[in-house]
């Protein structure tokens, strides 16, 4: 990857073990202790901006990782916090003696808590609710103090248990009458107890509550259950990323599951079976069969079948997975490419049987761009949506985003488009190697992004491929949510005023680059098992303007409102995140082009300002703001309800929101129409993402865009040759 030169030769050394480059020796039996002896010493020698582990570093690592452990403060006493207060500047004196004394006592003694918490919550939701009570409850953590004792302990744990208890409450409720109106049951159906509450099976309100409770411990049953599967390393992982994320919200710990997990996400694809799992207390059902994998093509695995046992091609006897740790579980399901696995099912109708299939790479279809085309004013316009910034890091040359996107508008072009909406709303990121190539598709050739490395001169990352795939009128559709590359290209494409930027009023504002070490690398002779990988940012970019996206993100061009607008989840309203600053431009030339971007976002403007839709889209968003900030909730019933239906009247006002339509069709291409004839899956995917762009105000305004832009091209473009 350009730009990494600093790090990839770190990397390298390290997995030489060079003597030249370091006098140390990565070779602790002890785990933990080698773990955190690798991580601080990367982190030392290749972050962008190494911290000083001094007392005010202790401090914040022992405040943030109390409070991923406990942040709702129901498991820890105030003498638990007050014995462990010993360790709160003596945190980075531990760290850099590779010492785990802190982790050992606070883990140790939150799997007492939790004990504890369990006998807790079980004995309270065996004795009913009393809903007719006058209280209330804050839903405020970060303000509630550590108790003292027992009866305190007791006392927040039914606080909150009520609140919980009391809205499966309300919904039963709200059951009970709607079943009533449906069956137009008579009076006579109504409780013997004459708590004159409508039931259709002569439920009283004692067992409608009853049944509450079992809900609310169901729940709490399955929480527990999970949490009974996390073993020491991964309690560990959480002190780790305690640490490491005080250098700022993206220098992440990846625990070996998490790796793998992190290496899909970005391929989009890896080898199996194409099945979703989840755990349900002990057993391990199919939550989703993967629309083209090898399950979906067999055709036996179905939702809702529960995994007994899994046999591999070269064992004789299966291994029973009931009440294995789902990520156990999924190392004996998963496999490479061509091997045969069986699985001991119990099918949904209680039979059990046995089933083989062969695995094969499965691709997530749901990472992947993906097109459509739409008539506008007699113009046909395509929209490209983009997920991720997706690559596979050990070979470029497979499926990545930028080969995607550019055989995708190859694809479009033949389908005779005048115009392009590329989709980033929701895109957090990815391969900046992506980004490069993406905006080479737009642009003769030039500069992109600017990338700076602590210590280091800055490197210009540019296109060098004059070939231009698009040429025609561009909008770029960003959020909140759009983020790290996602702003580069955005950025670089306003910079050359190449494209109109539409969305949210800045974008997430992550301007740093993060590369991912696998730890194993760094160790000889490693007889610990697999140590994960470390996230850590290693350098800045910028804008090609000298300006950088670190917390300001990408202005728009066109601002329109939408549901998070008031709300705080941007990089600047994070924890430690690294400072914005500027470093000098480089040298550019603006896109040569008859567009006339000044009139056309002008004119944009102004119909946003006269949407009615967008109008009450920023309405919804203040509600919002106003229902998330709210901190007491009345635990009496009848001042529930009440509370309940004003929120359901003044959420009447948005039900027109989902009720928006335009008068546009969209379509998919020749080549996606002929693989849905064989993958209904696919092509129901494809209709609900159809419909949801026929409702979508944002790109029915990026059409309007697209148009207009159009429009000025012909005009200037006849213009210029009148002059000539």
């Amino acid at each position: 990857m350009k730009g990494n030169y600093k790090f990839l030769l770190l990397a390298l050394l390290i997995a030489f073990a060079s003597c030249s480059f370091t006098s140390k020796t990565f070779d602790d039996p002890d785990k933990d202790k080698l773990l955190i002896q690798l991580i601080t010493y990367v982190l030392d020698q290749g972050h962008f901006e190494p911290q000083e582990l001094n007392d005010d570093f202790s401090a914040n690592v022992f405040e943030d990782y109390l409070n991923q452990l406990d942040p709702f403060k129901r498991y820890f006493y105030a003498s638990d916090i007050e014995e462990f207060e010993v360790y709160k500047d003596q945190l980075d004196d531990q760290i850099k003696a590779y010492d785990v004394s802190f982790f050992n006592i606070s883990h140790q003694r939150l799997l007492t808590r939790i004990e504890e918490s369990k006998k807790l919550y079980t004995d309270i939701l065996e004795k009913p609710f009393d809903f007719s009570k006058s209280e209330t409850y804050s839903s405020e953590y970060k303000k509630l103090t550590y108790v003292k004792t027992k009866r305190e302990m007791k006392e927040r744990w039914r606080q909150q248990l009520k609140f919980s208890t009391i809205a499966n409450y309300d919904d039963a409720l709200v059951q009970r009458d709607t079943d009533l109106e449906a069956n137009n049951l008579p009076e006579s159906v109504f409780s013997a107890e004459k708590d004159k509450t409508k039931s259709t099976d002569n439920k009283s309100l004692k067992e409608v509550e009853k049944e509450s409770r079992a809900a609310t411990k169901r729940s709490l049953d399955e929480l527990y259950d999970f949490i009974e599967d996390r073993q020491r390393k991964d309690w560990f992982a959480v002190y780790i990323n305690a640490i490491v994320e005080e250098f700022d919200p993206h220098t992440f710990y990846f625990a070996p599951e998490d790796k793998d997990r992190f290496d899909v996400a970005m391929s989009g694809n890896f080898e199996g079976i194409g099945a979703r799992l989840q755990k349900k207390m002990d057993v391990i059902m199919v939550n989703e069969i993967i629309s083209g994998g090898p399950a979906w093509r067999q055709n036996e695995l179905e939702v809702g079948d529960q995994i007994l046992k899994v046999k591999q091609e070269d064992e004789e006897k299966p291994v029973n997975i009931v009440g294995m740790r789902l990520d156990d579980a999924i190392k004996f399901i998963k496999g490479p490419k061509g091997t045969i696995v069986t699985l001991t099912l119990k099918k949904v109708d209680g039979t059990v049987q046995d089933i083989e299939i062969t695995r094969d790479i499965v691709e997530l279809e749901e990472t992947y761009a993906k097109s459509s085309t739409v008539i506008k004013d007699d113009k046909k316009f395509g929209v490209i949506n983009l997920p991720k910034f997706y690559i596979n890091f050990e070979d470029y040359n497979k499926r990545n985003a930028a080969s995607d996107i550019k055989q995708e508008i190859i694809r479009l072009k033949e389908e005779g488009i005048q115009g392009l909406v590329l989709d980033l709303r929701n895109n957090g990121g990815g391969s900046l190697q992506t980004v490069v190539d993406i905006a080479g598709l737009f642009i003769e050739d030039g500069p992109v992004v600017q990338v700076k490395t602590t210590g280091e001169p800055k490197e210009v990352l540019k296109d060098k491929d004059k070939a231009i795939v698009w040429d025609g009128p561009l909008v770029i559709m960003v959020n909140e949510l759009s983020a790290s590359a996602s702003e580069i290209l955005a950025a670089a494409m306003q910079d050359y005023k190449r494209a109109i930027v539409i969305g949210s009023k800045q974008t997430y504002g992550k301007g740093t680059v993060q590369n991912v070490l696998d730890l194993n690398r760094m160790v000889r002779n490693n007889s610990n098992g697999d140590m994960g990988a470390l996230k850590f940012t290693t350098q800045k970019f910028y804008r090609i303007n000298g300006g950088s996206t670190q917390l300001e993100g990408v202005k728009s061009d066109v601002v329109v409102p939408d549901r998070y607008s008031y709300i705080n989840i941007g990089e600047k309203d994070q924890d430690n995140p690294l400072p914005w600053d500027k470093i000098d431009a480089v040298d550019y030339d603006l896109w040569g082009n008859y567009f006339d971007y000044d009139t056309t976002i002008s004119k944009s403007k102004e119909r946003m300002a006269a949407n009615e839709q967008l109008k009450l889209i920023d309405a919804n968003a203040k509600w919002i703001k106003k229902i998330r900030d709210r901190e007491i909730y009345s635990l009496n019933y009848n001042d529930y309800k009440k509370e309940m239906e004003l929120n359901g009247e003044e959420a009447k006002r948005f039900e027109k929101l989902s009720e928006y339509k335009t008068d546009l069709t969209f379509s998919s291409l020749p080549y996606e129409l002929s693989l849905m004839e064989k993958d209904s899956i696919l092509k129901e995917k494809r209709k609900r993402w159809h419909q949801s762009l026929a409702k979508d105000v944002y790109i029915e305004e990026a059409l309007n865009v697209l148009n207009d832009l159009k429009m000025t091209y012909a005009i200037k473009n006849k213009v210029a040759n009148v002059k000539n």
